[in-house]
């Protein structure tokens, strides 16, 4: 009989590992499988007299090749390479629209300054002004062609933050529920195998969602954090995660925890890696700088525009009126404010176009340092106790009410601004204000040799402008170096000025030269333009601003960047981000694929080894065979010979 036990434990032994084998080759191309291996012991001998008789052989168990370390590179390096090709494949689209020469800023610029520089070429004829309210109508189709792509991408972004969530929520309850069969299966010592690797296989679907942290418990089951600490999975239960509105800014969707029927919004620094992690970092470091900064160029232009538009006179006789409506910053109180405050923004006039950021700001109130405002760019506080209104980087605030300690205000001055830019309704060719408001001229009864410039009025090298404008003011020399200033409405400006010969001379906003050599009782005078139709001396300051710094003030006041720089910037900043992010995503794309190699060459199937092994086991089964066969032949022998 211990033949024959020998002979079955035999034939057991070899088909399972004819089964195990049928089992590896049929999963070689399985995700997530781990090849399985046999493994057994000699059974326990008995002693027959002095000696111990084997009994054959005994299946202990059926294991994986299984490596936490090599597994968890696997999935850290899935998680990385996720979020990088998301990153890559969203800033990609950004990068090919501003770069577009058909639909990029670029072109409609140059072709709008064109436009205005033929209207200083040849001020009175229609048609030139015609093709400048055509060009600018252009240049404001593109600001907002542009915005709509930026637009769509958004839209796009909340989409993906919607699906990404509900993926990773049935992932997390699918491993839950495997959790609580590997718990069961495993409580009489045994590997659930299939189990296993299917859990893993959803960990691994779950790291392409989001990067998470893994630690297995002492019975089996697994608990899953996200990159900052927040339980996905722990054993048994699921926690639910939700795309939801932002309480700061509604327009933009944010990851949420859902516990106990409260919903507590998740700060996206704890979600990394994975299409989660991978679209929230674009949105953040691309998307929305992208957008503003194509605001602010929206802005800083028609303010600036405005500006020296507003100093010129119509064919009516009339100032210019705006040529472009400016665009007006988004103000966003918190939806889980408790005080009655009510935020204004607007854009300062004086400052705006050189002062203003492609910065967000944030509005709070503390007990201890009352109204404190911060540029989240670089997260400085740029206001602190602050009373109102006030001027801060180009943006007029004001408030009416009260806000509560915890409180905030969003404010987005320029994240909207290229789909609101327009040409002014009151815009027309007669409206047009190329001419100079101003216009010096020589008495006829001088006796000097002096001449005086026609003058103009620039808002680019002036401050506000005098009310006073259009005052008749004369410029009196009371001897051949010196000279009063007296304005008709107003009286005497300045007495007893040196005269500089070509200096600028500057008084109510506008500025002329007087050259040559005066004579004591010379008079010159600056009234009021009534001749303007011919006059080009506003538009070609108009024509100037294309090249003339008038954004990005520095420390000093001063602007230092012309709005196509600023545009080349952007685009540049852009192009140099998708080539970064293309490198990394190609870097994890290797890691991940050296990872994996690693991972396969312990738990992969390799089809030449297993079809070894087959012949080894069915050798093996058959061997197990001629021992039964041995022992059936020996016992009918046996039995005859009684």
């Amino acid at each position: 009989m211990s033949f024959f036990s020998t002979g079955i434990s035999a034939l057991n032994a070899a088909q399972m590992g004819l089964t195990t084998t049928g089992q590896n080759i049929s999963n070689a191309h399985t995700q997530g499988y781990h090849i399985q291996r046999v493994v057994q012991s000699a059974a326990t001998p008995v002693q027959i007299g002095s000696v111990f008789v084997g009994q054959g052989v005994s299946v202990d168990t059926i294991t994986r090749a299984y490596s936490s370390i090599l597994d968890n590179q696997v999935n850290l390096a899935q998680a990385q390479s996720t979020g990088y090709s998301t990153y890559q494949a969203q800033i990609s689209q950004i990068d090919s629209v501003l770069a577009d020469p058909n639909i990029g800023l670029s072109p409609a610029l140059q072709g709008f300054f064109t436009a205005v520089g033929n209207v200083a070429a040849t001020p009175q004829l229609l048609p030139s002004r015609q093709s400048m309210i055509s060009a600018g109508t252009g240049l404001v189709n593109s600001f907002q062609t542009l915005s709509g792509q930026l637009s769509s991408l958004q839209t796009a972004v909340n989409s993906q933050i919607g699906a990404s969530v509900t993926s990773i929520n049935s992932l997390a309850q699918q491993i839950a529920d495997i959790n609580i069969k590997v718990v069961a299966q495993s409580a009489g010592g045994q590997s659930p195998n299939d189990l296993l690797d299917t859990r893993d296989n959803l960990i691994s679907q779950l790291n392409q969602q989001v990067g998470t942290t893994v630690l297995t418990q002492s019975n089996g089951s697994m608990n899953i954090y996200m990159g900052g600490g927040q339980p996905l999975v722990m054993g048994s239960q699921a926690f639910t995660l939700a795309a939801v509105r932002s309480s700061a800014d509604p327009s933009q969707s944010v990851v949420a925890y859902q516990n106990n029927g409260a919903t507590t919004e998740i700060s996206n620094i704890i979600i990394n890696g994975g299409a989660l992690g991978g679209i929230l970092n674009f949105r953040q470091a691309s998307l929305d700088p992208a957008q503003n900064s194509l605001g602010q160029v929206a802005i800083s232009l028609a303010q600036s525009f405005n500006n020296q538009h507003a100093l010129g006179q119509d064919l009516n006789g009339n100032m210019g009126a705006s040529f472009f409506t400016v665009p007006t910053p988004s103000v966003l109180p918190n939806s889980n404010n408790t005080g009655g405050a009510v935020l204004t923004a607007s854009i300062d006039a004086a400052t705006g176009a050189k002062n203003l950021t492609a910065s967000d700001y944030n509005l709070t109130f503390s007990a201890t340092n009352g109204y404190i405002l911060t540029r989240l760019s670089d997260n400085k506080t740029v206001g602190s106790n602050m009373t109102f209104p006030a001027t801060v980087d180009g943006m007029t605030l004001n408030i009416s009410g009260a806000m509560n300690v915890g409180d905030s205000i969003l404010i987005e001055p320029t994240r909207n601004a290229a789909s609101q830019i327009a040409v002014s309704s009151s815009i027309s060719t007669a409206t047009i204000a190329a001419a100079a408001p101003i216009m010096g001229s020589s008495s006829t009864a001088n006796t000097g040799n002096a001449t005086i410039t026609p003058g103009v009025v620039d808002a680019t090298t002036q401050p506000p402008v005098n009310a006073a404008l259009q005052n008749t003011v004369s410029i009196n020399f009371t001897s051949p170096t010196l000279y009063d200033v007296v304005d008709a409405t107003a009286g005497t400006l300045a007495s007893g000025v040196t005269y500089v010969a070509n200096g600028a001379i500057s008084y109510n906003g506008w500025t002329v030269q007087i050259s040559g050599t005066p004579a004591n009782g010379d008079t010159f005078t600056v009234a009021k333009n009534l001749g303007a139709v011919s006059d080009n001396r506003n538009a070609l300051l108009m024509t100037n601003l294309q090249t003339t710094n008038t954004m990005t003030a520095n420390s000093a006041g001063l602007p230092t960047t012309t709005y196509q720089g600023v545009y080349n910037q952007l685009v540049t900043q852009v192009g140099s981000q998708t080539a970064q992010v293309k490198a990394f995503a190609q870097a994890q794309a290797a890691l991940l694929t050296q990872a994996q190699a690693q991972q396969q060459s312990l738990s992969g199937v390799s089809l030449d080894q297993e079809a070894a092994n087959l012949m080894q086991y069915q050798q093996a089964y058959q061997a197990a065979g001629k021992i039964m066969q041995m022992t059936s032949t020996l016992f009918t022998s046996l039995l005859q010979s009684l």
